[in-house]
């Protein structure tokens, strides 16, 4: 796999973002049913959620245009491009598809959006973003120490 200059800055800000909303949708998945659904907790939660998704495959589409040599904008195909050049494992990227379709519903099917179901994903499936930081972390490690430069002497 050919990487070609990586905007490590870039991806490091999205890990930043994507894990100060998971701190705070930690915060939100301590609620009880009830109090979560009082009031604005669920456009919280649906904002945190949809902002997180969309510096998921922003990173995913930078890695992905870096390492499999073509710019991707599908979210399936970006999934599909960090699993086969090994940035991503196989069971990362089949969460991350489920991801994909559920950033697009958030988007395009937002009125059919219920704030129990929001609740639910705070609840259940915050750990899936944290995977995801941690192996592009992984990915971004091993790709820094293949980029130092090398002294011969």
């Amino acid at each position: 796999m050919v990487i070609s200059n990586l905007n490590i800055k870039l991806i490091e800000d999205r890990l930043g973002f994507i894990n100060k909303s998971v701190t705070k949708m930690k915060r939100l998945s301590n609620f009880k049913e009830e109090e979560f659904l009082e009031g604005d907790t669920p456009a919280i939660a649906e904002s945190y959620i949809r902002r997180s998704l969309e510096a998921i495959f922003d990173i995913g589409r930078h890695i992905s245009a870096k390492t499999a040599g073509k710019g991707v904008v599908e979210y399936k195909e970006i999934v599909n491009a960090l699993n086969n050049t090994g940035v991503i494992t196989k069971g990362l990227a089949e969460r991350l598809k489920l991801m994909a379709g559920y950033r697009n519903r958030l988007v395009h099917f937002y009125h059919e959006v219920t704030d129990k179901e929001l609740f639910l994903i705070v609840k259940n499936n915050i750990s899936d973003m944290e995977d995801f930081v941690k192996e592009i972390k992984a990915f971004i490690e091993k790709y820094k120490k293949q980029a130092k430069p090398r002294i011969n002497f």
